[in-house]
Parts: C-alpha cells; sequence; structure tokens
C-alpha cells in the first residue's frame, strides 16, 4: 500500500470514528392503551422506515439512534407516536387508541369495521344525531329511528318491555324478539332478574351508538338465538385524562293532540230513553252523572329526565359514572 492509500484511509477512520461516537443506545418499554405490554409494536426512525426494531414478548425494544432523531412508535388499532430522543437512553410509551369516526364504523359482534365493508344489512341509531324527547329506555330510541325495525309498546309502564321486530315476524310459536347485547354481554329477556326488559337496564343518556343487525348474516356470530336480528349496544366510556363533568336534563308537556267526537251524559241518556222508553231498567240504571272520561284520562302531564355523569381516565385505565333521575 503506497504512502498516498495509507493517508486516504486514516483521514476516512477519523471522520467516521465522531459519527459512530454520536450513536446512542435507546430501550424502553410500549404499553397498549390498556396498560398492558405491546407486543410486536413498531419502532423505527422518522424518515428512514428501513432502520427500526420491533418490541419483544414483554413489550421491550432497544435500537441505536443519533442523539438528536426522532422515533416513531406505531401499532395495530393505536395512533402512531412522535418522539423526541433529545438525548435520553430510557423512553417509555403510552399509546392510545385509534379514534375513528362513529358514523363510519359499526359492531358486528367480532369487532368493528367500516360501514361501506359490512356485508349484511346494518342500521345504526346515536342518541345524539335523533331527537327522542325524553326517553325512559333505550328502546325508545328505536323507535322510527331505523327502516324494519317496528317498536309496539306493551301499556304506559315507562320500564315495561316492548315487542321489537326486525323485518317482521319469522315464526308463528317461537319468540319474535330480537338478541340484545350490551357491550359485548348477549342479555336474555327471560333471566334477568328484577327486571322484565333488558333494555331498561341501560341509561338512554349512557348509550354511544346502537347497531341493528338486520339479516340472517347475524346467526354467523350469534348462533340460532340471533335469527330474529341483534341490537348491539355501546355504551359511552371515559375518553381523556381530565375528568370531564356532563349534565343533561330534558322537560316535557304532553297533551292530547285530539278528543273522538262522543256523546255525553245527557245525550246518551236521551238515546237510551228515546229507545228502550222512559221507564225501563236501562234508562233508570244511567244515573244523572255527566262525567267527559276522555279529559280525565288523557290530561296534561309533565315529564323530566335528569342524567349527571363524571368520566376520564386514571392512568390508562378509563372510568366513566353516572346517576339519572326521571320522573
Amino acid at each position: 500500500m503506497t504512502r498516498k492509500a495509507c493517508l486516504a484511509l486514516i483521514m476516512v477512520l477519523v471522520f467516521a470514528l465522531p459519527s459512530l461516537a454520536q450513536k446512542i443506545t435507546v430501550t424502553g418499554t410500549v404499553y397498549e392503551p390498556e396498560g398492558e405490554p405491546a407486543i410486536g409494536a413498531s419502532v423505527a426512525l422518522q424518515g428512514q422506515t428501513n432502520v427500526g426494531v420491533v418490541t419483544d414478548y414483554d413489550g421491550v425494544y432497544t435500537i441505536q439512534v443519533d442523539p438528536d432523531a426522532t422515533l416513531v412508535v406505531s401499532y395495530i388499532g393505536c395512533d402512531p407516536v412522535t418522539i423526541h430522543v433529545n438525548g435520553r437512553t430510557n423512553i417509555d410509551v403510552h399509546l392510545t387508541t385509534n379514534s375513528v369516526a362513529l358514523n363510519e364504523v359499526v359492531a358486528i359482534g367480532y369487532g368493528t369495521v367500516k360501514k361501506s365493508d359490512a356485508t349484511g344489512a346494518v342500521g345504526i341509531v346515536k342518541p345524539n344525531d335523533i331527537e327522542a324527547g325524553l326517553a325512559a329506555t333505550a328502546q325508545d330510541l328505536l323507535v322510527g329511528s331505523s327502516p324494519g325495525v317496528v317498536v309496539s309498546t306493551q301499556g304506559g309502564d315507562p320500564s315495561g318491555a316492548a315487542s321489537i321486530q326486525i323485518r317482521g315476524g319469522a315464526s308463528l310459536n317461537a319468540s319474535n324478539d330480537p338478541l340484545i347485547v350490551i357491550d359485548g354481554v348477549p342479555m336474555d329477556g327471560n333471566t334477568v332478574k328484577g327486571s322484565s326488559n333488558p333494555l331498561s337496564l341501560v341509561n338512554p343518556e349512557n348509550i354511544e351508538a346502537m347497531t341493528i343487525l338486520k339479516d340472517a348474516s347475524a346467526t354467523a356470530i350469534y348462533g340460532s338465538r340471533a335469527s330474529n336480528g341483534v341490537i348491539i349496544i355501546t355504551t359511552k366510556k371515559g375518553q381523556s385524562g381530565r375528568p370531564q363533568v356532563s349534565f343533561a336534563a330534558n322537560f316535557n308537556i304532553n297533551t292530547p293532540r285530539n278528543y273522538l267526537n262522543m256523546m255525553d251524559g245527557n245525550q246518551y241518556r236521551q238515546f237510551i230513553t228515546d229507545y228502550f222508553g222512559p221507564e225501563s231498567a236501562q234508562a233508570a240504571a244511567l244515573g244523572t252523572a255527566n262525567t267527559n272520561w276522555q279529559k280525565e284520562i288523557l290530561h296534561t302531564s309533565f315529564s323530566q329526565d335528569y342524567t349527571l355523569s363524571v368520566g376520564g381516565k386514571a392512568g390508562v385505565m378509563p372510568y366513566r359514572a353516572s346517576v339519572g333521575y326521571t320522573h
């Protein structure tokens, strides 16, 4: 090797050593939104996708970068996190759930998919997008809110069960009621103790969205009990780290829209007298009262509903509590 070649090699090494000396080893742990270690999360150098590592079984990563480098941590179902190293050698990362617009996503039992990708007939009911007035139970939110869903109330009990049929009845002898699933838990109206209506167990103000599976494809998820359709209820959960306080109030005045045109007491007595005669037993049994029973029964009433809720995150654990009053 000539003297010039040796001198060139020495100069290359001299300029290369400082750049190698600037590299630092950064380690840390990546956590899922629930606080568990994120297995297989990607930790890469920003702008260089070929320089990166993945976390191990314990969510731990180790990477060599420049002290002023920027790392990008990505994980399926979570928002990417950008981190500036700033000379640090130990950096833990807490991921957050990827937030997607709810009107584009539907719950189908196995998870959530985009509405455009759903293969079955699916309806979405969002309480914030409908004018339901005073909704005592979740079934009140379904009235007239989705095509093919017919809700028939059985009496005036606010917590009473209603007959819900999705795309008509399918059986003459068996039940035609759909399957109710609340936050992934299938409900059976025959086994819920203390309530005749599983939809009355959830305050309408606590419902984020209701997904209605209308066709037979729901049986592939829940079996034969979903042959009449499925109503999946997703409740609200804490979102941000700081506590958020929400208060909702509804006040309704109910008045009869119209009265039937009927005979009053005097007119009815005169009709009976003319038909049976003034000395008949029928005419004598009518008495002298002249009460308008329509106005006595269908009087003006006042309804009110109040809900107070507190939600947030304690570390990585979301929480939400609410109390409601309905009269």
